[in-house]
Parts: structure tokens; sequence; C-alpha cells
């Protein structure tokens, strides 16, 4: 959430940014330039957060796989080692 938000944060303050100046441009094109930079200082200056963010998610899926072993181990009715045989 907070690497989104940080996102948000960064795209918001390059677009206000490039609204201020005093080119005659239309503002779609300022907006798709803005969402570029952003991207770009985003990439830069987020990279702890993104790294982050990516270690939830890995380990998300670990524990996520482990349960869909353990269900499948247990369909399958073999024991676990881990719970004791009923």
């Amino acid at each position: 959430m907070r690497y989104s938000l940080a996102r948000l944060g960064i795209f918001v303050i390059v677009a206000a940014g490039l609204f201020f100046v005093p080119i005659q441009v239309d503002p779609l094109l300022r907006l798709m330039v803005a969402l570029l930079v952003s991207a770009v200082v985003a990439y830069l200056l987020l990279g702890r957060l993104r790294m982050q963010v990516g270690e939830q998610v890995a380990g998300a899926a670990q524990r996520r796989a482990e349960r869909k072993d353990r269900l499948r181990s247990a369909l399958a009715g073999e024991d676990t080692p881990d719970e004791p045989a009923r």
C-alpha cells in the first residue's frame, strides 16, 4: 500500500510541476510525460520499498504453496510430519 501511494504521490507532484511549465502543450500529452517521468523517478527513488513489496509477495506465494501441498497430502490420505495421525 505504501509503495502504491508513493508512486501516486510522485506522479501527482510531477504532473503538477508540468502544468506550471509555460509551454502550450495538450494536457493529455503533459499527463503522459508526467507518467513516464514519474515512472523513472519512482524506479530510482523507491528501490528499497519495491524490494520489501517483492519479499512480501514471495512470502505470501510460498505460504500459499505450502498450504496447497498440505491440503493435497490430506486429501490423498497421507500423514504429514507436523500433524499427528488420527
